[in-house]
């Protein structure tokens, strides 16, 4: 069997069985045909037999030293699983007969806290598109709903009409790995959809939620663009992406009391540690005021003043 057959099996297989989104499959498609053609151009792999007989733990830390200039550390992280997981995968379906052992150690990888806006800063910004044209009342709409409801930017282009029951204040959303959830979306996001809708004419439950100009649906960098001028309309010094918007809800929700567990289920994060990330911002923010407003640092600064 060819290693580029096996390949699409294996992606076939974490689409059906581990329900994986077409974005992180295409991640894994690119990253296993870069290392597959390099066994190919170098080794002369073109066959699992190959594959088996001719790579082996050298030639694959070969393979990632490599990658160290012209990678960065979470891309490398990345591919590391990749591989590791393909093989796996061809050892179950017994393809493969030798087990792969790989000592690889993952690299480090810093996660970087998510940027968001704060309270004052996010009000301003929703009070920037001018309403008064179609486009401005759209932006509104956009912007109060993935602040309102925390979406992803894929999740809310990808809406239609139908999906947002404004009556109960509820919109579907068809999440990562094609999971489906339900997520409340505040009043103000309500009103501002309806305004939209009506200047739009009414459009059907099956019409996009979101259009353009040319009343076709919104892309992912229409918002980016979007979001880019509001922010610009609003004065803001922070040029977040529309994911900011996504950490900000969490993040405001976070700080009012709103309980982890919670924040998990409305974000769609099927891990706990990746919703965990926003108590380092919480912290972060508890620390800042901290420094800013307590009586002892008070005194110092105006002693060395």
């Amino acid at each position: 069997m060819y290693v580029t057959d096996a390949l699409e099996f294996y992606l076939e297989h974490l689409s059906w069985n581990r329900n994986l989104s077409q974005h992180t499959l295409r991640a894994y498609r690119s990253d296993l045909n870069h290392w597959l053609s390099q066994l190919a151009l170098q080794q002369g792999v073109d066959t699992i037999e190959a594959l088996e007989e001719r790579v082996n733990v050298q030639v694959v830390r070969a393979y990632l030293s490599g990658l160290h200039e012209t990678h960065e550390r979470v891309s490398i992280s990345r591919r590391i699983s990749a591989i590791r997981s393909f093989f796996r995968f061809l050892r179950s379906r017994g393809w493969l007969d030798r087990q792969f052992v790989f000592l690889m150690a993952q690299p480090k990888t810093q996660r970087q806290l998510p940027n968001f806006l704060g309270v004052f800063e996010m009000s301003a910004l929703l009070e920037a598109p001018d309403v008064s044209t179609f486009l401005g009342k759209r932006d509104r709409a956009l912007i109060e709903l993935m602040y309102g409801a925390g979406l992803r930017v894929a999740e809310t282009v990808s809406l239609n009409c139908g999906d947002l029951n404004g009556s109960t204040g509820w919109v579907r959303i068809l999440g990562k790995g094609s999971r489906e959830r339900m997520c409340p979306v505040g009043s103000a996001a309500v009103s501002a959809i309806k305004v939209y809708l009506e200047a739009r004419g009414n459009p059907g439950v099956a019409d996009p939620l979101f259009v353009n100009f040319q009343k076709t649906r919104l892309s992912t960098r229409s918002v980016g663009r979007i979001l880019a001028k509001q922010l610009i309309r609003s004065a803001s010094v922070k040029l977040i992406s529309p994911h900011g918007l996504r950490h900000s809800f969490a993040t405001h929700l976070l700080s009012s009391g709103a309980d982890l567990r919670t924040i998990q289920e409305l974000l769609g994060h099927a891990r706990l540690s990746t919703t965990q990330r926003y108590t380092h911002v919480d912290l972060g923010m508890l620390l800042a005021d901290y420094s800013r407003l307590h009586p002892l640092n008070q005194v110092l600064k105006n002693e060395n003043e």
